[in-house]
């Protein structure tokens, strides 16, 4: 890449402009720390301006639980064929109800396969032509499920792997329930989005959004700069969510781009921060300080102003005292 100087300005806000050569050894320094990785980002201009694209990662920060689209691109999501296989020779309803019996699939998992009905096939026998293996065959016959009852302790059957299969999907790895469509990310796993130096706030939430179906508004959530020391900066709807990671610099360890809720997050200046972490016992240390601290600065502030009270009282009584002059 090309990091020649330039001397133009490029907006990272409202009203807030960076130069060009600076955004340019921010951007040097955050590709050498993503080098060979494809978190790289490149930069273009395109009509006199200065675009930077690529990869942004985002953490996911949020404690309630959004919808998911019933639709997917006009194609309504279905279980997959596996889910909705029989089990032990009957179905479940919607409800867990037991409905009609279905009927033993045509294909059996079993170590040979029965000859179809009506048609006579020779009886296999063994390596040595000896008897047929005839009653060997009601062993043979056993179905996937009836192996899954055999399973004890922590690891699921068969059947129960088809059941949670059968409600509970998957979207770029994250799970859901298909009946009620409720989204679960866990906290602070990670997804990334494309987007470009020129796309706002507002828009790189509605492109991520949009790539989980989800049904939220835009406008419940926010981005958040959330940094180790407990710091939280909301991006404005202004801001450009590429060029502020940019800014913040590459390691995550320092901070990371949260998706929240607006109402649940309570920004979170530095000042503040830096008390967090502390136990009771300190703060309440710190908070007697500054209390002492304080008193001593209103005895001082109250001994300087009886002073001057006396001072212009003394004044006042001076020229009460001297006879005006014509």
């Amino acid at each position: 890449m090309d990091y020649s100087h330039q001397t133009s300005l490029v907006p990272c806000g409202q009203d807030k402009y960076i130069s060009k050569n600076e955004l340019l050894l921010h951007l040097k320094t955050y590709n050498l720390y993503y080098e060979g990785q494809n978190l790289q980002l490149r930069h273009r201009e395109e009509e006199d301006e200065f675009i930077v694209e690529g990869l942004l990662n985002i953490s996911w920060g949020l404690r309630r639980p959004i919808r998911l689209q019933m639709q997917d691109d006009n194609e309504r999501i279905r279980p997959p064929p596996s889910s909705s296989s029989w089990h032990s020779g009957c179905n479940l309803g919607a409800q867990g109800t037991i409905l009609k019996p279905l009927t033993m699939p045509n294909i059996q998992i079993s170590e040979a396969d029965a000859p179809p009905e009506g048609e006579q096939t020779p009886s296999p026998t063994d390596s040595r032509g000896l008897k047929p293996l005839q009653e060997d065959t009601p062993q043979l016959m056993r179905t996937r499920s009836d192996v899954g009852v055999r399973r004890r302790g922590n690891v699921r059957t068969p059947g129960d792997q088809r059941r949670i299969r059968r409600h509970r999907f998957s979207i770029n790895g994250h799970f859901y329930n298909h009946k009620t469509s409720v989204f679960t990310p866990a906290y602070g796993s990670v997804t990334n989005v494309r987007i470009n130096s020129t796309m706002t706030t507002p828009q790189v939430l509605k492109l991520l959004l949009n790539k989980f179906k989800i049904e939220n508004s835009a406008e419940e959530f926010a981005l958040y700069v959330v940094h180790t020391s407990g710091e939280k900066q909301k991006l404005k709807n202004t801001d450009y969510p590429l060029v502020a990671r940019i800014l913040q610099g590459p390691c995550e360890q320092v901070s990371k781009v949260f998706l929240m809720e607006k109402d649940q997050v309570q920004e979170i200046t530095y000042d503040v921060a830096q008390y967090i972490k502390f136990e009771m016992p300190v703060l309440k240390s710190f908070i007697q300080k500054l209390q002492e601290e304080e008193d001593r600065e209103v005895k001082k502030l109250m001994r300087k102003y009886t002073v001057l009270r006396l001072m212009i009282r003394q004044r006042l009584e001076e020229m009460a005292e001297t006879p005006a002059t014509i």
